[in-house]
């Protein structure tokens, strides 16, 4: 008989600062987006700590009596990991440390982290590891104690590099080594790409568990990794699509999120590449999410980044099975309407009518609502970029419902 597996979730605090930049209501949703990348990394949270401050403290992140009372509900809790929802500085972490006797994390450690455990291919994991080595190098002195000074005594004295000199000089070169090894990795991707011909090709973007691979297995009848945590897909997937006749490549690409650590952006480059080259983007939403703008406003971000967002672009809102809206009792005179409170009719009359005819879809990937909607967008969309490139083709797809009346006379 096969004995159940037992999954250890480690004891976390999760913490965070309001500030004049940052509201408590602000702060409350990254808290909420931690605990949810605590869990993905395998950890419990079980309490969590704020501190309203102008400025982080330069020396430990927070005051002085905050970080008394952590440490103090650390050693009554056996809590072990202690997680900060902004990045740290090397000398805060190494402060912190010194006071409170369990593992210090920040945001971009914990998602450099998660996308350890993710990393399935070579790529990915040459990707990751080189975002690691960058983010440890200022770091090496806050981690190991013993390589702080140089040691004394018999045959230990006069020149020579300290052990702290050496980590890093050993992770400089890996970082070298790892950026030769990706250069490589990237020339043999571009040749990939450039053997996929001339056919158009679609990338799924998005903020991280909206659905991407979901919508990418129902449109491509694919089987791409689905899991309802975050970035449960860290490798580009890239298949090719027909709708009707018309034959297309889709990708599917790694998740965005908020505050996505430099270092990432700039290992996964080729990985972005996809989306660089890509003839049309699909933005995926999840609208069931109740930060689904601010989403679309740090995926955006990233694009102006990469230099995408002027690509053509169709916003796909998904999960529209899950979405509830809040509703206000008839005589209840006091609650103030907001968006929350919007219908799905409501919020397409918004900005969401403005990004261009009928390039709004809301659809349900998992149940495939809407979908006949959807796949005629694309359709048209995407042959109006081939006959654009090939216009003597233009005879071989016709009218989306051309395509349909074809395929019943057949």
């Amino acid at each position: 008989m096969l004995e159940k597996e037992i999954i250890n979730f480690e004891k976390t605090i999760i913490v965070g600062i309001v500030t004049q930049n940052q509201s408590e209501e602000k702060l409350k949703e990254y808290l909420d987006e931690l605990e949810f990348l605590t869990f993905t990394a395998g950890g419990e949270v079980v309490r969590r700590f704020s501190q309203k401050m102008e400025r982080p403290n330069p020396k430990t992140f927070l005051g002085t009596g905050k970080i008394e009372e952590i440490n103090l509900y650390v050693k009554e809790n056996g809590v072990s990991t202690i997680v900060f929802d902004d990045e740290l500085t090397p000398s805060q972490q190494k402060n912190i440390s010194k006071i409170i006797d369990c593992k210090i994390l920040d945001r971009t450690h914990l998602i450099l982290d998660i996308f350890a455990q993710r990393a399935e291919t070579s790529y990915a994991r040459t990707q990751v590891e080189l975002a690691q080595c960058i983010y440890l190098l200022p770091r090496l002195s806050g981690m190991w104690t013993h390589l702080e000074r140089q040691k004394g005594g018999i045959g230990m004295r006069g020149p020579g590099e300290t052990e702290i000199e050496t980590d890093r000089r050993i992770v400089r070169d890996r970082i070298a080594l790892l950026k030769e090894k990706i250069k490589i990795i990237d020339k043999q991707q571009a040749t990939q790409r450039g053997n996929r011909g001339a056919m158009v090709r679609v990338a799924l973007v998005g903020y991280t568990n909206v659905g991407k691979s979901t919508l990418m297995n129902a449109v491509g009848k694919s089987d791409v990794f689905v899991e309802n945590k975050l970035f449960a897909t860290l490798d580009t997937t890239v298949r090719k699509v027909v709708i009707k006749n018309l034959p297309f490549l889709l990708s599917d690409t790694v998740g965005f999120i908020r505050k996505l650590p430099t270092q990432l952006v700039d290992s996964f480059k080729s990985t972005l590449d996809e989306v660089r080259e890509a003839d049309l983007l699909l933005h995926v939403v999840d609208i069931s999410h109740e930060d689904f703008e601010d989403h679309i406003e740090a995926v955006n971000k990233i694009l102006l980044d990469i230099k995408s967002a002027d690509k053509p672009t169709i916003m796909v809102f998904n999960k529209i099975d899950a979405y509830k809206h809040l509703t206000i009792d008839a005589d209840d005179l006091m609650t103030e309407r907001t968006s929350k409170h919007y219908t799905l009719q409501e919020w397409k009359n918004t900005w969401m009518n403005k990004v261009g005819e009928k390039n709004a879809l809301f659809i349900s990937a998992t149940n495939k609502e809407n979908f006949e909607e959807f796949r005629k967008k694309v359709y048209e969309t995407v042959r109006e970029i081939h006959i654009t490139r090939f216009p003597y083709n233009k005879f071989l797809y016709p009218d989306y419902e051309d395509a349909i009346d074809k395929e019943e006379e057949n």
